[in-house]
C-alpha cells in the first residue's frame, strides 16, 4: 500500500500528473470517486464541444441554401439524440485514459480520498469501507463544481447547472442564462442554434467580460443578431416556480423586468472542492476557497501539493496539465521553470469563437505601456468569405517602446486552432517585424495574424 505518488483526482491536472510520474519511474497511484477524467473529460470540456458539433452542422444543415445546396424537408434538431452522441464521445475518452492509466502501470483506488498527516491517504468505497495508503508525494488535484448563488439555489430540474444543461431529455422552448463566461455563453449558443428562445444575464457591463472589450462588444451583437436576447449590467434577484414555469425577476440598470421560462441555467462560476479531504486534519493552509501552493505547488506541508481548479490561477484544463506536469518534474529533481500565468491561452467556443492570450488593451494600458494596436477584420479575409463565416477580427497589442507582444484577442471561426501562433510567439520574445516577415499561407484564416501585427505597425496591405 506504499507508493512514491498518490494523485486524488484524475482531472486533466490529476491524471497527466500521474502519467508523467510513472515515465519517471514513480511507482504511483490515482484515487478517484467518479469516473475517470474528471469534470472536463466527463461533464465539461468534452461533452460540451461535442454539442457544440452538434449545433454547428444543424446551422449548417438551416442556411444549406446559402452554400449553394437544397434538399427536401426541414432539418430536425433531436436534443436525445445530440446528448447521447455527447455521453458517448465523454465514455470514450474516459476509457482512453483508463487505458493509459493501466499503459503506465499506474494503480487506480476507486473512493473518496483524503490526506492524513504522517504522508496517508485514506479512501473510502462505496461500500464505506476505508483502506489507508502511503505515499513520499500527494498530489491534491480535487477540482471544482458549479457554484450556487443564495438566491439562485439549484433543484437539477428547473433551476440547474452545466451537469444538468448537457443532459436534459427534452428541448425547452425558452431558458434564462446567467453568467456569459465560458460556460455561460457556450451554452447560450448551443440553445439558441437548436431552437430554443434564450435569454443571457450578465451582472458585469460586458458579455464574456474578462475579454477584451472589443471582442465582449463584438460577441454581444453576433448573439443579438442569432436572436439571444442579451442583458448586460443586470443581475437576477430571484426566481418563483409556478406549475412548470419559472418566473425569473432581473434587475437591470432601469426597472426589474420579469421573464417566464421554461428552464434556469445558473452559470455563474465554479467552486472548489475542498471539504471532507482533510486539509484541516493535516495542516495545509488554503485562503478564500484555494490551496496556498509556492511556484512549484508545495503546499506549506512537505510531500503535499495542489494542482489545478483548487490553487489560484485560470481554472482551465490545459493550465492544470501543466501545474501537474511542471509539478511531478520538480519533485524529480529536474530544471524546471514556473509557469509565465500571463502567457495561458483562453478559448470560448461560441459562434463565432473566442480565443485570447496576454493583456488586454485596457490591461496594458492600465500598466502603462505605450501601446501599438493592430486589428485586421476577417470581413477582409478571402477564406472567412470563401466559408460564410465573415464575422470577428484578430486584434493585436504591442508595447511601442521595445516591441513585445503583450496580447492577442481573436474572435471568429476557428480561432480557437489560431491563437497559439500567439502564445509560442510570446514565449520565444518574437517582434512584430518577425511575424510580418515569417509567410503566413493563403488563403486561410491565420493570415489576419499577420494582417494584424502588420496593421499595428502601418504596413497592412489588405485593408
Amino acid at each position: 500500500m506504499n507508493y512514491d505518488v498518490i494523485v486524488i483526482g484524475s482531472g486533466p491536472g490529476g491524471y497527466v500528473a500521474a502519467i508523467r510520474a510513472a515515465q519517471l519511474g514513480f511507482k504511483t497511484a490515482v484515487v478517484e470517486k467518479s469516473e475517470l477524467g474528471g469534470v472536463c473529460l466527463n461533464w465539461g470540456c468534452i461533452p460540451t464541444k461535442a454539442l457544440l458539433k452538434s449545433a454547428q452542422v444543424f446551422n449548417y444543415l438551416k442556411h444549406a441554401g446559402d452554400y449553394g445546396i437544397t434538399f427536401e424537408g426541414n432539418a430536425v434538431a433531436d436534443l436525445p439524440a445530440m446528448v447521447k452522441r455527447s455521453r458517448g464521445v465523454a465514455d470514450g475518452m474516459s476509457k482512453g485514459i483508463q487505458f493509459l492509466l493501466k499503459k503506465n502501470k499506474i494503480d487506480h483506488i476507486q473512493g473518496f480520498g483524503k490526506v492524513k498527516p504522517g504522508k496517508k491517504v485514506e479512501v473510502t468505497d462505496d461500500e464505506g469501507k476505508t483502506t489507508e495508503y502511503t505515499a513520499s508525494h500527494i498530489i491534491i488535484a480535487t477540482g471544482a463544481r458549479s457554484r450556487e448563488l443564495p438566491n439562485l439555489l439549484q433543484d437539477g430540474k428547473k433551476i440547474i447547472g452545466y451537469r444538468e444543461a448537457m443532459t436534459l431529455t427534452e428541448m425547452p422552448k425558452n431558458m434564462v442564462v446567467v453568467g456569459s463566461g465560458a460556460i455561460g455563453s457556450e451554452f447560450a449558443h448551443f440553445y439558441n442554434s437548436i431552437g430554443v428562445q434564450v435569454t443571457l444575464v450578465e451582472f458585469l457591463p460586458n458579455v464574456v467580460p474578462i475579454e477584451d472589450e472589443d471582442v465582449s462588444k463584438q460577441l454581444e451583437r453576433s448573439f443579438k443578431k442569432a436572436g439571444i436576447k442579451v442583458m448586460t449590467s443586470s443581475s437576477v434577484e430571484s426566481v418563483e416556480i409556478v406549475g412548470d414555469v419559472c418566473k425569473v425577476s432581473i434587475k437591470t440598470p432601469k426597472t426589474i423586468e420579469i421573464i417566464e421560462c421554461d428552464i434556469v441555467l445558473s452559470a455563474v462560476g465554479i467552486a472548489t472542492n475542498l471539504e471532507g479531504i482533510g486539509l484541516e486534519e493535516t495542516g495545509i493552509k488554503s485562503e478564500k476557497g484555494k490551496v496556498l501552493v509556492d511556484a512549484f505547488y508545495r503546499t506549506n506541508v512537505e510531500g503535499y501539493y495542489a494542482i489545478g481548479d483548487i490553487v489560484s490561477g485560470p481554472a482551465l484544463a490545459h493550465v492544470a496539465s501543466h501545474e501537474g506536469i511542471t509539478c511531478i518534474e520538480k519533485i524529480a529533481g529536474m530544471h524546471v521553470e514556473a509557469i509565465d500565468y500571463g502567457n495561458i491561452p483562453g478559448c470560448t467556443y461560441t459562434s463565432p469563437e473566442i480565443a485570447s492570450v496576454g493583456m488586454t488593451e485596457k490591461a496594458a494600458k492600465e500598466a502603462g505601456y505605450e501601446i501599438k494596436v493592430g486589428k485586421f477584420p476577417f470581413s477582409a479575409s478571402g477564406k472567412a468569405s470563401a466559408s460564410g463565416s465573415k464575422d470577428g477580427f484578430v486584434k493585436v497589442i504591442f508595447d511601442a517602446k521595445y516591441g513585445e507582444w503583450l496580447g492577442a484577442h481573436m474572435i471568429g471561426d476557428n480561432v480557437t486552432e489560431m491563437i497559439a501562433e500567439a502564445v509560442v510567439a510570446r514565449k520565444l520574445e518574437t517582434t512584430g517585424h518577425e511575424i510580418i516577415k515569417s509567410i503566413h499561407p493563403h488563403p486561410t484564416m491565420s493570415e489576419a495574424v499577420m494582417e494584424a501585427v502588420a496593421a499595428a505597425y502601418g504596413e497592412v496591405i489588405h485593408l
